[in-house]
């Protein structure tokens, strides 16, 4: 089974534009996570896909593999097209943007493959506890509630499940927009019409669910920082001032 990473990275964020090439530290926060993945040893190989030239150059200036793609939407189907003419079997999909995540949710979402031996699974995700109120309700969250075996039913920026009986107090998870893909899967979804709930919520996961596809949810307990907003990065900087070099996969 070969696995390959995939780091999804566009200059125009809409909330925070050119926070890929923000420093952390002496590293910018792509070069940052780019060398974190590669140091993991997980993977067959690791590939930042880019539409932008500056970020394309900066992960070249390291000794990286990066690899234009055209525009996208998403960064399912920015990676959907850079896997295209890539042998592979598996691709994970780590954000450009969550320099801080630990190797033991990335050993987890592999090993969700390597037992689907049926192959059912078109792809696995992480998700962590919320238990803060102003963080449940932070629409820069997205949710996600599971069944019993712990497949997605849905995703949401809003607040779900809606606690109208509080005399049982309800459990909040939140998407870390990390995940595992079967190749097949991925470039199945980017031939898919957006739906328009992805289109409402701005969730790409929701186009899976809504053909039919079967993501498995994976719960962590790491705490790390997803950038997003300037605020976002001003804590990853107070992070990394507690440690003695850049941000590591651990």
């Amino acid at each position: 089974m070969k696995i390959i990473a995939v780091i999804p990275a566009r200059y125009e964020a809409s909330r925070f534009p050119g926070k890929l090439m923000q420093l952390l530290g002496e590293k910018t926060v792509i070069a940052t996570t780019y060398e974190n993945v590669v140091e993991t040893k997980l993977f067959d190989e690791v590939f930042v896909a880019t539409d932008s030239e500056i970020i394309f150059n900066e992960v070249r200036s390291i000794g990286g593999n990066a690899m234009m793609t055209s525009q996208h939407e998403t960064g399912s189907d920015r990676i959907a097209e850079a896997v295209s003419t890539i042998d592979c079997d598996i691709v994970i999909n780590v954000q450009g943007d969550e320099p801080f995540l630990k190797t033991e949710p990335l050993k987890q979402l592999i090993e969700v493959f390597k037992n689907d031996v049926e192959e059912k699974i078109s792809l696995a995700s992480l998700k962590i506890k919320l238990k803060d109120q102003e963080e449940i309700e932070n629409s820069n969250n997205v949710k996600v509630i599971t069944d019993r075996e712990g497949f997605a039913l849905y995703f949401s920026r809003s607040v779900i499940p809606y606690p109208r009986e509080t005399a049982i107090k309800a459990e909040y998870f939140k998407h870390i927009g990390v995940y595992a893909f079967r190749k097949n899967a991925l470039l199945n979804f980017a031939n898919l019409p957006m739906s328009p709930l992805e289109i409402a919520e701005k969730i790409e996961c929701i186009r899976y669910l809504e053909y039919g596809m079967k993501i498995k949810m994976i719960e962590t307990d790491f705490v790390g920082v997803g950038i997003d907003v300037p605020e976002d990065l001003e804590k990853a900087r107070e992070i990394l001032k507690k440690q003695d070099s850049s941000p590591k996969f651990t």
